[in-house]
């Protein structure tokens, strides 16, 4: 029935590429862990009084078909049965016609490309690439897709990957066994885990393999982490292995968990034509590149296999300007000022920054002129003389003569009523020949040579005539499923997010050492693409929350902590305990200060100081540790309740740090966090009067919950 084509072990996963035995048709792509073999899986279905009755015509009944690691879908092709139209554009007749032509492995600057090449009767050339570096069992995926014919062929679907053959740990459909997990989202409730049985989803196979189940989620618009993170995982819990798949992806996309028969797969890309709006028609000689997905497998929990996959955001940080190694403390003034800052606020700010850790002070949003005086009147980016009297240069030195870095925030890619800008709609996108608003905003369109002009001068001419290091850069709304422009929607909003990446891009060129922040209303931007064009986002628009521990250890598993900045905002009337329950969740992420800065008392701003002073000391291992999970908060994220832990550990294992909170009500009175080993000793444990006690017991450390919302940072140490 099949063959192998290709097997790879690379660390703790085997790749393996199996074909058809008879030749035709693309090959499959599965992973496994090299520690647990695959069972022996049936070939048919038992002759059992489901299908006894069937004509023989009909006998055997095969139990499972290999599942094309390239999907797609052309226009020209007839279109998939069973079931599927409205529900998946996948496992149709465009994949089942494409022929397998070759496989060639690459090696380039340490790492390891294998492509497989396949093609389409209308003349398209497809090339799956699975690459990965040295020996890492982190895997990026994704489709080349060239016309080599002599006619125009439209795509409607491409996924970037497609993972099949799960689960090989039961000879048969694995009944009461497999889980989905996703992380949702929504504005101020960053990355929820919600996991689901295969039986809840509708996923069983049918009696007969008639008929498809599938289930397709993703986000339509311009805001990628908008109800989904780009995430999905399978988990076989009987086997305790798990697979998963996480986009790189700044617009609309889509995921799917996809059955006909015994096994489940995985795919994912750009939104379809049905769930996205988009299709893309190429010309005789062009290409076109789908998004990167970042695969893999792993014997463990989901926790383990999220950050594995978050794992692979590490390597554009490289590029990031040398400040950024040191994760340095920010402080934005948003809380401070609720979008007023003056040349008088920043002053006093900056004042009380000096000679503290704090290295970043911020001016958000209200530095640019509201000529009718609402709340958002951007888009013309004229300082606000009223405001900065000297002109923001002067403030932004006397900011610099305080040893701090100046910041500004921007929403650039959009402009409100009230500006000129808002009326130069020759250069704003357009949906059904009419410009495009949302609410109070217009959209530049990055595809407009006008706007890289405009904004060059508007912004970037901006930072380096001021001498600003550090860029906020908000978006506050969605586009929506698609623009003018292309021969689809969909195509027109994928080409516009092209050329916004481009203009970050081309920001970083121009000022090397600049230092961007990706914030989207906080958190609607936290995927791969965009993480990677910046040096740390928002990890939420929850500011003074008592939320904001959960939100901030969860999206320990869809970020990387060193990018996951995160808000403590400090009141004059805050207790002692309140401001320690605030500070400690920035040791989950970016510590990020705002609020009455300056008007806090000297046993406030003492106890703010020493939080992070122990933040400078213990910043590595947030920068390259690996965590774990510990507590139960209740299925209310905004009425909390009972506690949690993260332990974080350094690469080398010599180090870690603790960042514990308790929430409201119910829990025990004391609780045993495990350790990796022995031999630890506890080097600091902050705060030293308010926070939760910590002792070591054997291979645990012992914690006593005293209190509700109380917090603890503990480092520790061992030989």
């Amino acid at each position: 029935m099949t063959k192998l084509l290709s097997k790879f072990t690379v660390g703790d996963t085997i790749i393996r590429f199996d074909a058809p035995a008879e030749g035709k048709g693309a090959p499959q792509l599965s992973l496994h862990p090299k520690s647990l073999a695959p069972v022996k899986h049936r070939e048919f279905l038992p002759p059992d009084v489901e299908i006894a009755g069937l004509p023989a015509i009909w006998q055997p009944r095969r139990a499972w078909a290999l599942d094309s690691l390239v999907e797609l879908k052309c226009m020209e092709d007839i279109y998939g049965g069973s079931f599927s139209q409205g529900r998946t554009m996948r496992a149709g007749h465009s994949t089942a016609v494409l022929e397998f032509i070759g496989q060639k492995v690459q090696k380039k600057n340490g790492g390891t490309i294998v492509v497989t090449s396949l093609k389409h009767p209308s003349g398209l050339r497809s090339e799956h690439q699975l690459s990965w570096q040295g020996n890492v069992p982190v895997f990026s995926s994704r489709v080349s897709v060239r016309n080599a014919g002599k006619k125009p062929v439209t795509l409607e679907m491409l996924s970037s990957f497609s993972l099949g053959g799960m689960t090989p740990y039961a000879h048969d459909d694995a009944p009461n066994r497999l889980l989905v997990h996703r992380y949702r989202s929504t504005w101020s409730a960053e990355g929820r885990l919600d996991t689901q049985g295969i039986e809840d989803l509708q996923l069983e196979r049918s009696w007969v393999g008639h008929g498809i189940a599938c289930e397709r989620f993703g986000q339509v618009g311009s805001m990628p982490v908008r109800g989904f993170f780009p995430f999905v995982a399978l988990e076989d819990r009987e086997a305790g292995v798990l697979w998963g798949a996480q986009l790189a992806c700044p617009g609309s996309w889509q995921m799917e968990v996809f059955r006909q028969d015994d096994f489940v797969a995985l795919s994912g890309g750009q939104a379809d034509r049905e769930f996205g709006h988009w299709f893309k028609t190429l010309k005789a000689g062009e290409t076109y590149d789908t998004p990167v997905a970042t695969i893999g497998c792993i014997k463990g929990d989901i926790d383990q296999l999220a950050q594995r996959l978050s794992s692979a955001q590490e390597g554009p940080l490289a590029t990031l300007p040398k400040i950024e190694n040191e994760l340095p403390i920010v402080v934005n003034e948003w809380c401070t000022s609720w979008g007023n800052p003056t040349q008088e606020n920043l002053l006093a700010l900056a004042k009380r920054l000096q000679g503290t850790p704090a290295k970043y002070l911020v001016i958000d949003d209200g530095w640019a002129e509201r000529p009718g005086g609402g709340i958002q009147q951007n888009g013309d980016w004229i300082i606000n003389r009223k405001s900065f009297p000297d002109g923001l240069s002067a403030t932004c030195q006397t900011i610099r003569d305080h040893g701090l870095i100046p910041g500004i925030w921007f929403e650039f890619e959009v402009c409100n009523p009230g500006s000129k800008a808002f009326s130069l709609t020759d250069h704003h996108l357009h949906r059904d020949g009419r410009v495009l608003q949302v609410g109070g905003r217009r959209y530049w369109d990055f595809r407009d040579p006008f706007t890289f002009d405009y904004l060059t001068k508007k912004l970037i001419h901006l930072l380096r005539d001021n001498g600003l290091g550090y860029l906020k850069v908000d978006y506050n709304d969605t586009i929506g499923f698609g623009v003018d422009g292309a021969e689809s929607p969909g195509e027109g909003l994928r080409q516009h997010l092209e050329g916004m990446q481009k203009f970050f891009r081309k920001m970083r060129e121009e000022i090397p050492d600049l230092v961007i922040e990706n914030c989207s209303s906080g958190g609607h931007r936290l995927e791969p693409s965009m993480m990677a064009l910046c040096a740390m986002g928002s990890f939420s628009d929850a500011h003074e929350t008592r939320e904001i521990p959960i939100i901030a250890a969860n999206l320990q598993r869809l970020i990387l902590p060193r990018q996951s900045q995160i808000w403590a905002v400090l009141r004059k009337n805050d207790t002692a305990q309140r401001l320690a329950y605030s500070l400690a969740a920035t040791f989950l992420g970016r510590m990020c200060l705002s609020g009455e800065v300056h008007d806090l008392s000297p046993a406030q701003w003492k106890l703010s100081v020493s939080a992070m002073e122990l933040y400078r000391r213990v910043y590595p291992i947030i920068r390259d540790g690996h965590s774990t999970f510990h507590g139960e908060t209740g299925k209310s994220w905004r009425h909390p309740q009972g506690w949690q832990a993260v332990l974080r550990t350094s690469k080398n294992g010599k180090r870690a740090l603790l960042v514990a909170h308790t929430f409201g009500k119910t829990f025990p009175k004391s609780v045993q966090i495990p350790l990796a080993d022995s031999g630890w000793k506890i080097d600091e444990a902050w705060p030293e009067k308010q926070g939760l006690p910590a002792t070591l017991k054997g291979k645990s450390l012992q914690l006593d919950l005293t209190g509700e919302f109380r917090a603890c940072v503990v480092s520790l140490r061992r030989d």
